[in-house]
């Protein structure tokens, strides 16, 4: 292989001699001609060699970065995941929470009413308490019930054991479809009163 020299137009005329001059060195001494050349193509393979290696990581490089941005996407939809399982849990920490303890509405029901109080607030003691509950009626009193009973008169048997304990306005209230009615609604349809 022949070594080219560079263009004159690229060389000044002092730098073109001194190559000139070389270049005669180097047809008269072959084999320093033959080392050069050699070490022209050893480093030119180990150039390639070295290109192929850049190659090869920048290859990998670009698998890495997609793995860091499957990666980052699914850290980015954990984290949604977890915002929107936490804004749901706000959500029902907010909401009032419904009794644990579910109770046919359907027919007619009665519970014995104990009082309505105003300033008193005992809604936290009638979670997953069927027997105990109330009702906050438009002027914010709340009234209180003891009791669950499709029998009229085993709610009136209670009701007594309620006035003989000291509760004297105790007084039965009639429920249909799940919605308080007046008492004259459902007198009608009770059965006659046990003889016992």
């Amino acid at each position: 292989m022949l070594l080219t020299l560079p263009s004159m137009a690229q060389m000044s005329k002092d730098e073109y001699k001194e190559w000139k001059n070389k270049a005669k060195d180097l047809k008269k001494n072959p084999e320093e001609l033959k080392a050069l050349v050699e070490e022209n193509e050893s480093l030119k393979s180990k150039t390639s060699s070295l290109n192929s290696q850049v190659e090869n990581l920048k290859g990998q490089l670009s698998n890495k970065n997609a793995q860091i941005a499957e990666a980052q996407q699914a850290a980015k939809e954990a984290e949604a995941a977890a915002n929107a399982a936490r804004k749901k849990l706000m959500e029902m920490e907010q909401k009032p929470q419904k009794k644990a303890i579910t109770l046919d509405d359907s027919g007619v029901w009665f519970k014995v009413q104990v009082g309505a109080f105003k300033n008193i607030d005992m809604s936290e003691y009638f979670k997953n308490n069927p027997n105990f509950s109330g009702e906050t009626t438009e002027d914010g009193a709340q009234r209180i019930t003891l009791g669950r009973f499709r029998d009229y008169w085993e709610a009136d048997r209670f009701k007594k054991v309620l006035r003989d304990m000291g509760v004297k306005e105790a007084w039965i209230v009639p429920y249909k479809e799940g919605t308080r009615v007046p008492l004259k609604e459902v007198l009608e349809s009770l059965g006659p009163k046990p003889t016992n």
